[in-house]
């Protein structure tokens, strides 16, 4: 899953923004980040950004799960991983974005934790679109609202129902389902009344510097999910 083109197109339906390959990129990865946590803040900006893919992606850490259906329990960050069998992971370049290692824990296929390391979640846009994400509340049941923040699920196939796009590509015309996978903070998460959804709280009346903030100690994507869609 290296084509420049069908990668472009998935950060395209995450962000809710035309993305394409340039040798002279104006979003970095950090930018991204940040926008996608906090595209309500980003609705009225350009519509047209440039990454280098090279720069954005390590594909020695890329990751094809699609044939596979099972395996034995997995832990990450002490809190179960389900990991995205029927799915195509690329690996988002994080070793040299963060000053610390830890919360990522070391390479290779693992069923245990590592000290320091954060729980896995998924995250994708809303159904509504890239707008609204970090202002929006999830209702769980009669009027039961968390508060206001970034919501993700440790649950795949909740992440796939509640969070993920579905783009048609316009290079090859098939369709393609795409899910963020993010590492948590457990120090900044906050678990629901309802175990499969959290939050990381960003108040309101919160400065835009101080969301960029929360969101790059408490929510750091690693990996993109594509499947194509029947």
């Amino acid at each position: 899953m290296q084509d420049k083109e069908l990668v472009c197109e998935a950060l395209s339906a995450l962000l809710g923004k035309c993305i394409k390959h340039g040798i002279n990129p104006n979003m970095s990865l950090l930018d991204f980040h940040h926008r996608f946590f906090l595209a309500h803040h980003y609705s009225d900006v350009e519509e047209e950004f440039f990454i280098d893919v090279e720069e954005f992606f390590d594909h020695r850490f890329d990751y094809d799960y699609t044939n596979m259906t099972t395996s034995p329990g997995c832990m990450r960050g002490d809190e179960p991983y389900q990991r995205p069998f029927g799915w195509y992971r690329m690996a988002v370049k994080v070793l040299d974005k963060y000053p610390d290692r830890n919360w990522l824990g070391p390479n290779g296929w693992r069923s245990e934790s590592a000290p320091g390391e954060w729980p896995v979640s998924f995250h994708g846009t809303s159904k509504d679109g890239a707008r609204g994400i970090i202002s929006c509340h999830y209702e769980a049941g009669k009027r039961q609202l968390y508060g206001r923040g970034i919501y993700s699920t440790p649950v795949l196939r909740i992440a796939t129902d509640y969070y993920s796009t579905i783009f048609k590509s316009k290079k090859n015309g098939k369709s393609y389902k795409v899910v963020m996978q993010n590492r948590i903070n457990p120090k900044e998460r906050e678990k629901c009344k309802r175990d499969e959804f959290w939050l990381v709280r960003v108040p309101e009346n919160t400065s835009k510097e101080e969301e960029k903030r929360i969101v790059e100690r408490s929510i750091r994507p690693y990996g993109i999910l594509i499947q194509e869609v029947e």
